[in-house]
């Protein structure tokens, strides 16, 4: 029994795959570029993060002279508790903007 091959199904699968891999290549560079900036829930402690996760910068507003140090603690972990939200939620919105939404199994 021979098998005829669809060449044109092959062409359309390889341009397929370039695609994804552009599209890939595209969602990587714009994770690692998007910025998001979060505070800490008394506004002292702002960090800024990459989507993907990196902090990049954190900032401390006000004097440290006066601060309780478990206090400054709870801040702290909030604010990178926040960061890390803040960067799953960006990571979400780009992969959306850039491949679209998820279709089912079985969608064409």
């Amino acid at each position: 029994m021979v098998r005829e091959i669809d060449e044109a199904w092959i062409s359309e699968a390889i341009d397929r795959h370039r695609r994804v891999e552009q599209l890939r290549a595209e969602f990587d560079r714009a994770v690692e570029s998007h910025l998001v900036s979060v505070h800490s829930p008394d506004g002292s402690i702002e960090a800024t993060v990459t989507a993907t996760g990196r902090i990049t910068d954190m900032r401390v507003h006000g004097g440290l002279q006066h601060r309780d140090a478990d206090e400054f603690t709870r801040e702290l972990q909030a604010v990178v508790a926040a960061a890390t939200d803040a960067a799953r939620w960006a990571r979400d919105k780009l992969r959306g903007e850039i491949f679209g939404q998820p279709r089912a199994l079985g969608e064409a």
